[in-house]
């Protein structure tokens, strides 16, 4: 394997660890169906990168950072439950998207292709990784505080807009890094399913977030197996794994 493909598989690894762990707070908040949904607000910014001969993930990165931005100021000012802000903005993403890409790349931008990395773009998407696992570790008491007792974790001096927002940022940091090989499409898909197993096969708050993650871990490197050994589209083919372990999950009674 080439030192470009090397990176390329590490990143894959980096951005599914993190996206496990990031899907165990989501379902723990009741937001996991948030992931499919944020991952396509990328798409109006993959396609006018594409339209402009630019780095696609940049101009996802520009539209999933705005999105959280926007979703963020739509909760504080008019109310609205975290699921219909992100609705709202996913709809209309979703379609200004569709418009805006070129129909010749729209199904690489929907499901992703595995593309080869230099090992400076390692390190960018690898210290992103580092400071969303950093803060979800760091911050973990606050989390769980605030999902479990928002009055109590306001009355102990936590800032629940500020935490809901840096939360919302890590979700977006964490589609972004699987934007690349799984699509604006499938990107959201390591947030949900890895934590739901996770979910059926643990019982105490360490080992569900460990195992979800492993979960997502295992889910890429299968997927990547498969596809390169039968052909198959990595995207496509990660998912299908990952939801067959949820599948077998689903043999043990969770108690």
């Amino acid at each position: 394997m080439m030192p470009a493909e090397t990176f390329s598989v590490l990143l894959a690894l980096l951005a599914a660890g993190t996206a496990g762990l990031v899907g165990s707070f989501a379902l723990m908040k009741r937001i996991t169906l948030a992931g499919d949904a944020i991952s396509h607000i990328a798409l109006p910014g993959l396609g006018l990168a594409l339209l402009l001969k630019v780095q696609p993930v940049l101009g996802g990165a520009v539209t999933l950072f705005a999105g959280a931005l926007l979703i963020w100021k739509l909760q504080q000012r008019t109310s609205l439950a975290t699921e219909t802000a992100i609705g709202v903005i996913f709809t209309a993403s979703l379609a200004v998207g569709a418009l805006v890409t070129p129909s010749e790349d729209l199904i690489e931008a929907l499901f992703g292709h595995f593309e080869t990395l230099s090992s400076w773009s390692l390190i960018l998407y690898a210290g992103l990784s580092v400071l969303v696992v950093g803060f979800l570790l760091a911050r973990r008491s606050e989390l769980m505080l605030s999902i479990f007792s928002p009055d109590l974790a306001a009355a102990t001096g936590v800032n629940l807009d500020r935490l809901n927002l840096l939360y919302l940022l890590s979700f977006v940091a964490s589609i972004l890094l699987g934007l690349r090989f799984l699509g604006a499409l499938l990107a959201g898909s390591l947030i949900i399913i890895p934590a739901a197993t996770s979910y059926q096969l643990t019982h105490q708050l360490r080992s569900f977030l460990i195992v979800s993650s492993l979960m997502s871990v295992l889910s890429v490197l299968a997927g990547m197996i498969l596809s390169r050994v039968y052909g198959l589209e990595l995207g496509p083919a990660v998912v299908s794994v990952s939801a067959a372990l949820f599948g077998l999950s689903l043999l043990k009674r969770k108690k």
